[in-house]
């Protein structure tokens, strides 16, 4: 069951990561058609580089061994990143399909998050 559960978490995983860092990598260069489509939530342009920076920061944490209270800090924000998406989208009333993708990468980094392998978790200290 170890190893079944371990190829899920590196399938949900390299998903997530390559949704996030290219949507990051997008994001930081600011192309016409991420800037289109984050107008009608009314953010400035720094902060679509600033959030896709963030999320390309978050991939290399995620992946990189080691790093344990890091991989947590990361998952929060790409967590808070895709649910923010989705209710910065139905609060502006721009319910449109690109709300699906935010809302599935979210799931993907719950599942991501509860498959880690032991080596990647932190362990909580003895009360």
């Amino acid at each position: 069951m170890e190893k079944r559960r371990l190829i899920w978490y590196w399938i949900i995983t390299a998903l997530l990561s390559f949704c996030i860092l290219f949507g990051g990598l997008v994001q930081a260069l600011q192309l016409p058609d991420v800037l289109k489509g984050f107008k009608p939530l009314g953010y400035p342009n720094y902060f679509i580089s600033l959030i896709g920076i963030w999320k390309m920061l978050g991939v290399v944490a995620i992946l990189l061994p080691g790093f344990k209270l890091l991989k947590e800090w990361a998952y929060a924000g790409i967590f808070f990143t895709m649910t923010g998406a989705v209710i910065s989208h139905l609060a502006s009333n721009d319910i449109r399909p690109q709300i699906i993708a935010p809302f599935v990468l979210a799931v993907f980094t719950v599942l991501s998050w509860y498959l880690r392998p032991a080596s990647r978790k932190m362990i909580a200290a003895n009360p």
